[in-house]
């Protein structure tokens, strides 16, 4: 049983579909926080994929991203229900759900002892940099680190480079993920030091970030989309709430 629910949750069916309620409600929500598709405070790594369209054909640009973000995760999602023959089961996504939770609960005490294996400092710091924001733009910018974050920095960062290496360097699959997770989550983690709202630099920090970003591409290489996302998004939210309190 346990070996069935491991294939179904990771197949794309299931986890472009249960990543979904993480895109409606972080666009729903911050339309309600900044009525603007671009402007206003944003998750930086959705502001960064919405830019390259905006840049290239202004509003329409938008539409473009839209349609391509909905419509490829539906051609993913269509083909794979074909190729499986399987109706979706929604106990699936209870339990997607819980395993998510499950992650996130632990995420922040795991990658703080690590980082303290390599340097000395705090155990607990913020994968995120938006503690200026009130918290209903945190909470909402946390929604969007699930979706827009793992989109960028696991489908497109992780998938590329082990696509890349496969296919440019005949790799193993082994070999192109170790390379694709290092690499990304070095990426994962200066990014978040760029532009108006990013971070001070410390080597503590970006170490914590390097680290829960390995953890982040190895759920996704093994887990799959949705998880990782839902993973990420808990923990941001969390971390929000404790910071508010």
């Amino acid at each position: 049983m346990l070996k069935d629910y491991l294939r179904r949750s990771r197949a794309p069916r299931y986890s472009v579909l249960f990543a979904l309620p993480l895109l409606v409600l972080y666009e729903g929500l911050t339309a309600l926080l900044d009525h603007s598709a671009v402007a206003g405070v944003r998750n930086g790594a959705d502001v960064l994929l919405k830019s390259l369209f905006v840049a290239l054909g202004g509003r329409d640009g938008l539409v473009v991203f839209g349609l391509l973000l909905v419509g490829g995760g539906a051609a993913v999602v269509i083909r794979d229900l074909r190729k499986s023959g399987e109706r979706i089961r929604p106990g699936v996504f209870g339990w997607m759900l819980l395993e998510s939770g499950a992650y996130a609960s632990v995420l922040g005490f795991v990658v703080g002892w690590l980082t303290t294996l390599f340097l000395e400092g705090t155990r607990r710091l913020s994968i995120g940099g938006a503690a200026a924001l009130d918290l209903k733009t945190q909470l909402v910018i946390s929604l969007g680190a699930g979706i827009y974050e793992e989109l960028l920095f696991r489908v497109v960062l992780v998938g590329g480079l082990m696509w890349l290496t496969r296919t440019l360097f005949h790799a193993g699959r082994s070999l192109s993920a170790t390379f694709a997770v290092v690499v990304s989550a070095l990426i994962f983690s200066t990014f978040h030091y760029v532009g108006a709202l990013g971070d001070t630099f410390t080597m503590s920090s970006f170490v914590f970030r390097a680290i829960a970003g390995v953890i982040f591409s190895v759920l996704y290489v093994t887990r799959g989309f949705g998880v990782t996302a839902w993973t990420h998004a808990l923990y941001d939210l969390g971390l929000a709430l404790l910071q508010a309190g």
